[in-house]
C-alpha cells in the first residue's frame, strides 16, 4: 500500500525533473477504474486516490511516470512511438494500460451468473448481460442478476 503523501512528493519531484513546475501540477481523483490521468487542458497529472491505497509504491511510481511521459511527449502522442521512446528513457517499464485491480469494492452493482462469478459495474447495468467467463457469446443461460449493493 503505497502512502498518499509520499505519492504526492514523488510526483512533483518528477514534475520538477522533467516537466515545469510552473506549468504542471499533480493532485488525486475519485477514479476507481483507471489508476491515472494526464489532463493537458489542465495541465495536471492525478492519480486515484483509492487505487494508490491498494497498489504498492512500485506500480504507482510506473503510474506516475506513465503519465509524466504522456506529459513530455505531448497531446497528440498517444501511446504511439513518440511516447513509448519518452516513457523508456524516463524509466517507465509498464505497458499502454494499467491492468491491475480497480477498486471492485466500492462498485454500486454486483452481478452474479449461475456458473458464480462475481462482477462488478460503477453505473447501473440498462440490459442483460450474461457472463463472458462462462460463454464467449450472449447466452440466457448465463445472465448475470444484478443487485445494488448496500
Amino acid at each position: 500500500m503505497a502512502d498518499l503523501t509520499r505519492v504526492r512528493v514523488w510526483a512533483d519531484a518528477l514534475i520538477r525533473m522533467h516537466l515545469d513546475p510552473a506549468e504542471w501540477s499533480f493532485g488525486f481523483d475519485h477514479a476507481k477504474r483507471r489508476a491515472g490521468l494526464c489532463n493537458f487542458t489542465d495541465r495536471r497529472i492525478t492519480v486515484s486516490r483509492y487505487l494508490a491505497a491498494k497498489f504498492d509504491d512500485d506500480e504507482i511510481h510506473q503510474i506516475l511516470l506513465h503519465e509524466v511521459a504522456h506529459a513530455m511527449a505531448g497531446p497528440n502522442a498517444g501511446h504511439g512511438p513518440a511516447w513509448k521512446r519518452i516513457a523508456g528513457e524516463i524509466g517507465y517499464v509498464g505497458g499502454r494500460t494499467h491492468d491491475g485491480d480497480v477498486a471492485r469494492e466500492l462498485a454500486p452493482w454486483v452481478g452474479h451468473c449461475p456458473g458464480g462469478h462475481e462482477h462488478v459495474r460503477f453505473r447501473r447495468p440498462t440490459r442483460e448481460t450474461s457472463c463472458a467467463l462462462c460463454s464467449r457469446s450472449f447466452s440466457p443461460a448465463h445472465l448475470i442478476a444484478w443487485n445494488k449493493r448496500r
